[in-house]
């Protein structure tokens, strides 16, 4: 059946587009989301225009994207988890956990999915994320996973390589 595609629809089609798909595609997923419209003499007429909103559309989604990777670029999010003695979670900290929490922070929607974390995370202490928002936009966010029942500050001043007599002011004592 040929379409012509209302909006930009991941790995099949831009906006704009006249293409054969199958049947069960077009009538069961395309059609009833308003992704596309049967390729009739009145659509075609439409592609040019259909093709400039698409277009106006992506961009715009693209700016807001990149609006999003630069306000998540270099967050820090904390989340308690339970742990044992030796600073090993009981259980582990997943995309999903990750992306509820930067939704949290942000105030915006973020799918699970974006966030990239090659194995689940099961030690105390601060790691790298990526969340891949877009193909070509990434922003990166630090995670502190800290103990339940203390106090993430604590765990940041360990995980920086700081020790407590550092940290604390104290005056030098003079040898006589």
């Amino acid at each position: 059946m040929r379409v012509v595609f209302l909006e930009d629809v991941a790995g099949v089609a831009q906006g704009g587009e006249v293409k054969e798909v199958k049947n069960g595609f077009a009538r069961n997923y395309l059609i009833p989301k308003s992704l596309a419209v049967p390729a009739t003499h009145d659509a075609l007429q439409r592609v040019e225009r259909l093709a400039k909103q698409a277009e106006v559309d992506r961009l715009r989604r693209i700016e807001d994207t990149k609006a999003l990777a630069a306000e998540l670029e270099g967050v820090r999010v904390d989340i308690e988890m339970r742990a044992g003695a030796s600073g090993r979670l009981f259980g582990s900290v997943t995309s999903q956990i990750v992306a509820a929490e930067l939704s949290r922070v942000t105030g915006r929607e973020i799918d699970r999915r974006t966030v990239e974390i090659a194995e689940p995370i099961r030690e105390l202490g601060t790691f790298d994320v990526a969340v891949r928002l877009m193909p070509e936009i990434e922003a990166g966010v630090k995670v502190l996973v800290y103990a339940a029942g203390t106090d993430p500050s604590e765990m940041e001043k360990e995980a920086s390589g700081q020790t407590e007599e550092e940290t604390s002011s104290e005056d030098p004592v003079e040898e006589a």
